[in-house]
């Protein structure tokens, strides 16, 4: 189950939404498909994502995979945790597991709720 409080994109990243911040992460839906991830990439605290462009990229011991910016903002945190332990992303994936904190530069928009992106999932299998 997806969390319901969550947005979700297509390309399989989340958005959690706290006041003028958002959370982002990778779904469970994502972290299945690639397996156990050996190796996650960040951008720097300061860098300005654009929603739907390229942020970083995750690596599994299936393939590698680059990361959606579900919102546009500017990088407020990332998670240090996943150098170490980038199987966080796998084992707690909309917790320990989340990528970036972003400052808003605008809507979080075109994202879908839960039970839409459950939807997307079941169309992709």
């Amino acid at each position: 189950m997806n969390p319901q409080e969550l947005l979700y994109s297509k390309t399989h990243e989340w958005a959690r939404i706290e006041g003028g911040e958002a959370v982002v992460g990778i779904t469970a839906f994502a972290q299945e498909s690639l397996g156990d991830i050996t190796y996650v990439e960040l951008p720097p605290v300061g860098d300005v994502l654009e929603a739907e462009k390229e942020f970083g990229s995750v690596e599994s011991v299936k393939a590698a995979s680059d990361l959606i910016a579900p919102v546009s903002g500017k990088v407020s945190a990332v998670n240090e945790a996943l150098e170490n332990a980038p199987e966080l992303c796998n084992s707690d994936p909309y917790g320990q597991g989340w990528l970036v904190r972003v400052k808003l530069t605008g809507k979080a928009e075109g994202l879908m709720d839960a039970a839409a992106y459950e939807t997307h999932c079941a169309s992709e299998h």
